[in-house]
């Protein structure tokens, strides 16, 4: 069983209460995955007896960066218009945008299942503009945290890989897991003036 989010980083270049936040379920039929990156849907939150929805929505992660400050190694944060900041599991307000993006989600199992559901990223190995150009993925990293978070994260900092398949964090059986990454560009290259894009597809699968 598996469900995908997508998410798409864009760069453009100008001219001139709770710990780090795992919640543990109750084992239920039928076996449940629930992956969100950015906005997502429910009929309510999950305590209330809410249902996860599909939602097709594809979030932005963008920076555009001045000619004066283009290659001076000073890292560059990147905005979200993602416009989630409530935790579908009980409507805290766990992120702020546009400075973070939401990711979590759920694994619930019938209590037979007890290996973790694997969160992996498929990541391209550049950001590529219009006329070929290309600026490497790993160039983009991400400070995982949430408003009153304390302890380890599920989904923890990270840099993206220059292409290929990345373990972005598991849940174990019968979880709800989240955290609020904060992206930002290591603007330490002088690339082609332009205005890179580039797709990372995130997908859940239970064992």
């Amino acid at each position: 069983m598996q469900v995908r989010a997508i998410g798409l980083v864009l760069l453009g270049f100008l001219a001139g209460p709770a710990p780090a936040f795992t919640a543990y379920l109750n084992a239920a039929s039928p076996q449940t995955v629930y992956l969100q990156v950015g906005v997502g849907s429910f009929t309510n939150n999950y305590l209330n007896g809410g249902q996860p929805q599909n939602n097709s929505t594809v979030n932005n992660e963008t920076v555009s960066i001045a000619a004066n400050a283009l290659g001076n190694a000073t890292a560059q944060a990147m905005t979200t218009n993602s416009t989630q900041t409530l935790s579908f599991w009980d409507g805290y307000t766990y992120c702020s945008v546009p400075g973070q993006l939401y990711i979590g989600g759920f694994y619930r199992t019938t209590g037979a299942t007890t290996a973790a559901a694997q969160v992996v990223a498929s990541v391209p190995a550049s950001l590529m503009d219009a006329t070929g150009d290309t600026i490497s993925f790993s160039t983009i990293s991400w400070v995982s945290s949430g408003n009153g978070d304390s302890g380890a994260e599920v989904f923890p900092t990270a840099s993206f890989i220059a292409g290929g398949q990345q373990n972005i964090g598991s849940m174990a059986s019968n979880s709800w897991n989240e955290s609020c990454w904060a992206f930002s560009y290591s603007n330490r290259t002088v690339p082609r003036n332009g205005t890179y894009t580039g797709v990372v597809t995130y997908t859940l699968s239970s064992p």
